[in-house]
C-alpha cells in the first residue's frame, strides 16, 4: 500500500467517524440524555447533549 493510499484510508475512516459520533449526538440530544466529555483540564464532564451541538 502507497503512502497516498494509506492517507486516503486513513481519511475515509475519519470521516465516517465524524458521521458516526453526529448521528450519536443527535439521537441523544433527541432523547435528553447526557454525554461525558474531557475538557482541556484534564476533568471529566457530564454535559446534556443538545448543549454539544
Amino acid at each position: 500500500m502507497s503512502t497516498k493510499e494509506h492517507k486516503e484510508m486513513i481519511d475515509k475512516i475519519v470521516y465516517g467517524l465524524k458521521i458516526a459520533e453526529r448521528k450519536m449526538l443527535e439521537e441523544k440530544a433527541k432523547n435528553n440524555e447526557d454525554i461525558i466529555v474531557c475538557g482541556d483540564d484534564g476533568v471529566i464532564y457530564s454535559v446534556p447533549a443538545k448543549n454539544y451541538l
